[in-house]
């Protein structure tokens, strides 16, 4: 999955570690896991084209509401 062999950041070494990605849409967050490279100095991820089209899809239809096919795990609270 390596685009960079240094993080464009930091210039740290980079690593494909699985990580959860949180995307939010109005009042509906999903997480996402996928598989990224990561920094191992700052901890930059770096996301394919694809994965970042699937985000943006993803945070459209949580606008929407559209969260057929979305497992619900639980209940989100704000403390004001």
């Amino acid at each position: 999955m390596r685009g960079f062999d240094k993080c464009p950041v930091c210039g740290g070494e980079i690593a494909t570690k699985d990580v959860e990605k949180i995307v939010r849409g109005g009042a509906h967050t999903a997480a996402v896991h996928v598989r990224a490279d990561v920094c191992l100095h700052c901890g930059e991820r770096l996301y394919t084209p694809e994965q970042v089209r699937r985000f943006e899809d993803l945070r459209r239809k949580l606008q929407r509401r559209e969260t057929q096919g979305l497992k619900h795990v639980g209940e989100f609270f704000e403390v004001a």
